[in-house]
């Protein structure tokens, strides 16, 4: 029997961080999203994951301490403020490693990209159940039109050229 379980974002947050000057991450952290789960007889191996992003959230966490680069800018995030992502397979090796593809949309440019996905795992909590994952894996910025001249920005030394995504997601049915 296939159970869909929705994102509960007030117990779960994303981190997108970006290297900057060589030893600096430029980053922030957001729970303004949605997305859901579905397992098939409550079994991993079957599980489809589907979330979206609000990245053009104001709260101060996510704003960068240099004023010259905010994440919301580097994303054009007035123009393109939701960051999507919709699984299209799911590859368990053992309890706590899997490998989930799908598609990511940023900036309205789609690519398929692999993350790695611990289950953390289910738990009863006030008597609702509830299923925990944590998504991570780095995202090739240019794929996604994620251009930034910034060479010249902080004394010649550019940004990454990788984004990290780290999500820890909680669902609940």
């Amino acid at each position: 029997m296939k159970t869909t379980w929705t994102l509960d974002s007030t117990q779960s947050d994303v981190l997108i961080k970006m290297r900057h000057s060589k030893i600096a991450y430029l980053g922030g952290t957001t729970n303004k999203f949605g997305g859901y789960v579905s397992l098939e007889d409550n079994e991993i191996e079957d599980a489809s994951v589907e979330f979206s992003l609000d990245i053009n959230n104001k709260n101060e966490s996510f704003q960068q301490v240099d004023s010259s680069l905010q994440l919301q800018d580097f994303f054009e995030a007035d123009e393109h403020p939701i960051v999507s992502f919709k699984s299209t397979s799911f590859q368990k090796v053992n309890n706590n490693i899997n490998f989930i593809k799908g598609d990511l949309t940023i900036k309205d440019v789609t690519r398929v990209v692999e993350l790695d996905a611990e289950f953390i795992g289910v738990n009863t909590y006030n008597g609702q159940k509830k299923v925990a994952f944590e998504i991570k894996g780095d995202i090739k910025r240019q794929d996604f039109g994620l251009n930034y001249e910034s060479f010249n920005h902080n004394s010649g030394l550019a940004l990454g050229k990788d984004i990290k995504l780290i999500a820890n997601l909680e669902f609940s049915i």
